[in-house]
Parts: C-alpha cells; sequence; structure tokens
C-alpha cells in the first residue's frame, strides 16, 4: 500500500486562467504531488500530496507557482 495522501484546499490569488493553467502544470510535476488545482474563477488552490511530506510539498508548490507567475500567492 501506498504514502498516505492530503488533499487541502486554500486561498490564493492568480491574475488569469493562463498563469492558473501554467502554475498548475509546474506544480504537478513536483515530486510527491498526486494532483494539483489552481482555480482562477474561484481563487482556489488544491493540493494532495504524501501526508508525512504535505509542507515540505506545499513549499515547493508555492516556490514554483512564484517562479512561474510572480504574483501567485496562497493562503496557508
Amino acid at each position: 500500500m501506498g504514502a498516505k495522501t492530503v488533499k487541502k484546499k486554500f486561498s490564493c490569488e492568480i491574475d488569469c486562467a493562463n498563469c492558473a493553467a501554467k502554475v498548475e502544470e509546474a506544480i504537478a510535476k513536483l515530486d510527491g504531488v498526486h494532483s494539483v488545482r489552481v482555480n482562477f474563477m474561484m481563487q482556489k488552490f488544491t493540493l494532495e500530496a504524501d501526508d508525512e511530506r504535505f509542507d515540505e510539498v506545499l513549499r515547493a508548490a508555492i516556490a514554483a507557482g512564484k517562479r512561474i507567475e510572480p504574483d501567485f500567492s496562497v493562503e496557508i
């Protein structure tokens, strides 16, 4: 059986739907990410990642998002 995963939703700030898609694509490639959704219309960020590494994966996801879109922010 695989590692336990956790899915959490956060409020986020993203400027456009295209930016959201690019950020989502970059985060999806990160190790430990099982699923990710960046919703421009709702300004929501949903991340599913390994439970024991969730905080580490979340930090990496936010950093990756900021590299693509410097205005991307997540309320933790």
